[in-house]
C-alpha cells in the first residue's frame, strides 16, 4: 500500500528551502558538514582500532559446544557441491556437529544433490520445504530452527566454503558467557571473474579487516552477518528466530541481540570463502536489498536503541551510526544537489560552503579500504583499485536514494536471492586476491 505521507518530511524541507532559500541552504550545509565530519571521525576511530587489533590463536582448550549448521538453499545446484565438500572437511568432532540443509522450494536439482551428499553422513539431514511454503531466507531458517539440536546454531550460505578450522575459531567466541552471537570473516574467492568481483573482494577486506575489527576493538559492537555466523540456540529461540519481515535478517537480529542485553563477537580467524557478484546488475540488486533492509531496521529499532539500558552513550552513538549507514549516501545526494545550487547562484553567501564537503564524503571510506589492503598484505598494484571506488560511491548514492524513496512511498519489496554467476563457482578453498 502506498503511503504518500511518508514523504512529508522531504516536502516540508523543500517548502522551507523555497520559503527561506538562503537560511535553509546555510542550515542544510552546516548539518551536512556535521554529519560527514562525524562519520569521518568514526572511520578514523575504526581504522585506528583495526590497525591495533590482535587476533589470538585458538588454544583448543575446554570442551567444544555442540553445533548445528543450517544451510538455506534455493536453486543452488551450481554451488552446493563445493559447500558440502567443505563441510565434510571441517575440523570439528563428529559427535558434536550436525548439519541441516534446507531445500527451499528449488526448481533445479539442488535437493537431489543435497540428499546424495547427506547419504554418507549420519548427522546430516535435508529438510525439503513444501512448494507453498512462505518464501525468503528467514522463513527457511525458522522452519529449520525446529530441527536444531546444538547449543550453537551456525549459518552458512550455499556459496560459502568454510576453511577446516573455521568452526573451531567461530565457537571460541562463546567462551565469553555474555556473547550471544558471533561473526567470522568472509573472503571473496572469485576476484578474477570480473572487475566488479575484484572491487567487491577489496570491499570485503575493508568490511571485515577494518570495519568489523575496528568496531570490536573500539566499541565492542561488531555485527552478526548473514553467513559464517553463529548464535546461541536458546537466545535465538527466545528472540523468536529470524525476522521474516526483514530482507536483512542479519542486521535485524544484530540489533535485537543488543537490545536483549547480549553481545555480538567477531572471530577474524574463522575464515570462509564466498562468491562475489560479477556484474553491475548483480551488484545493484544485492546492494539495493542491503540498503532497503538496513534502512527498515533503522526505522524499526532506532527508538528502542535510544531507550536501551544495556548500551552506554558511546555504544548508542555507534549503534545509531551503524543503523544510519545506508542513509549517509542519500545525504551525499542532497549535498551534491545543494552544491549545484551554490554553483549556479553566485550571490549566495554561505557560512559553510558545500564544495569542501566532497573530500569528507570520500575520505573515510577510502581510508578504510586502504586499511583493509594494508592489513591483508595485498600487492602494491591492488592499491590502484582505490581509484575506481569513487564510481562505486556514485552507484551507492543512487541505489541508497532509490531504496529510501521506495521505502518511504511504501513500494512493495521482498527478499531477492543473489545470482550465482561466477566462472568457477566451486573453486578451491582459500583462493583470494
Amino acid at each position: 500500500m502506498r503511503r504518500p505521507w511518508r514523504l512529508l518530511p522531504a516536502l516540508a524541507a523543500a517548502g522551507v528551502l523555497c520559503w527561506r532559500p538562503v537560511w535553509a541552504h546555510h542550515a542544510l550545509a552546516a548539518l551536512l558538514a556535521a554529519v560527514f565530519g562525524l562519520y569521518l571521525l568514526r572511520h578514523l576511530v575504526l581504522l585506528a582500532g583495526a590497525l591495533h587489533a590482535r587476533t589470538e590463536p585458538a588454544t583448543g582448550a575446554g570442551e567444544l559446544p555442540s553445533v548445528t549448521v543450517l544451510v538455506p538453499c534455493h536453486d543452488e545446484a551450481k554451488v552446493v557441491d563445493g559447500l558440502t565438500r567443505a563441510l565434510a572437511a571441517l575440523d570439528y568432532p563428529a559427535d558434536r556437529l550436525d548439519v541441516v540443509f534446507v531445500d527451499d522450494r528449488s526448481a533445479d536439482d539442488t535437493g537431489d544433490r543435497l540428499e546424495r551428499a547427506a547419504a554418507g553422513h549420519p548427522n546430516w539431514r535435508v529438510l525439503r520445504r513444501a512448494a507453498d511454503a512462505a518464501g525468503g531466507k528467514s522463513a527457511a531458517l525458522n522452519e529449520a530452527l525446529e530441527l536444531v539440536r546444538g547449543e550453537i546454531t551456525v549459518v552458512f550460505d550455499a556459496d560459502h566454503q568454510p576453511e577446516p578450522g573455521c568452526l573451531r575459531a567461530l565457537v571460541r567466541v562463546f567462551d565469553d558467557p555474555g556473547t550471544a552471537a558471533a561473526q567470522g570473516r568472509c573472503v571473496v574467492r572469485n576476484p578474477g571473474d570480473s572487475l566488479i568481483a575484484r572491487l567487491v573482494a577489496v570491499d570485503y577486506l575493508c568490511g571485515y579487516l577494518v570495519n568489523m575489527a575496528g568496531r570490536r576493538s573500539a566499541f565492542g559492537l561488531p555485527a552478526y552477518g548473514g553467513a559464517n555466523c553463529a548464535v546461541r540456540t536458546p537466545v535465538l529461540r527466545a528472540l523468536g528466530g529470524w525476522n521474516t519481515d526483514s530482507v536483512t535478517e542479519d542486521t535485524d537480529l544484530t540489533v535485537r541481540v543488543w537490545l536483549a542485553g547480549h553481545r555480538v563477537g567477531y572471530a577474524e580467524d574463522a575464515v570462509d570463502t564466498e562468491l562475489a557478484v560479477t556484474t553491475l546488475r548483480g551488484y545493484w540488486r544485492q546492494r539495493y536489498r542491503w540498503a532497503r533492509g538496513h534502512q527498515q531496521v533503522c526505522a524499526d529499532h532506532r527508538g528502542a536503541l535510544l531507550r536501551s539500558r544495556h548500551l552506554g552513550p558511546a555504544g548508542k552513538a555507534e549503534a545509531l551510526m551503524f543503523l544510519y549507514l545506508y542513509h549517509v549516501p542519500v545525504l551525499c545526494a542532497v549535498a551534491l544537489l545543494l552544491a549545484g545550487v551554490e554553483a549556479s547562484w553566485p550571490g549566495l553567501a554561505l557560512t559553510v560552503p558545500l564544495w569542501p564537503l566532497a573530500p569528507l564524503m570520500l575520505a573515510g571510506p577510502v581510508l578504510e579500504i586502504g586499511g583493509g589492503l594494508i592489513r591483508a598484505g595485498t600487492r602494491r598494484r591492488e592499491v590502484l583499485l582505490l581509484l575506481l571506488f569513487p564510481a562505486l560511491f556514485v552507484l551507492s548514492v543512487l541505489l541508497c536514494t532509490r531504496a529510501l524513496i521506495d521505502r518511504r512511498i511504501g513500494s512493495a519489496y521482498s527478499w531477492v536471492k543473489t545470482e550465482r554467476t561466477a566462472a568457477a563457482p566451486n573453486a578451491a578453498i582459500g583462493a583470494g586476491l
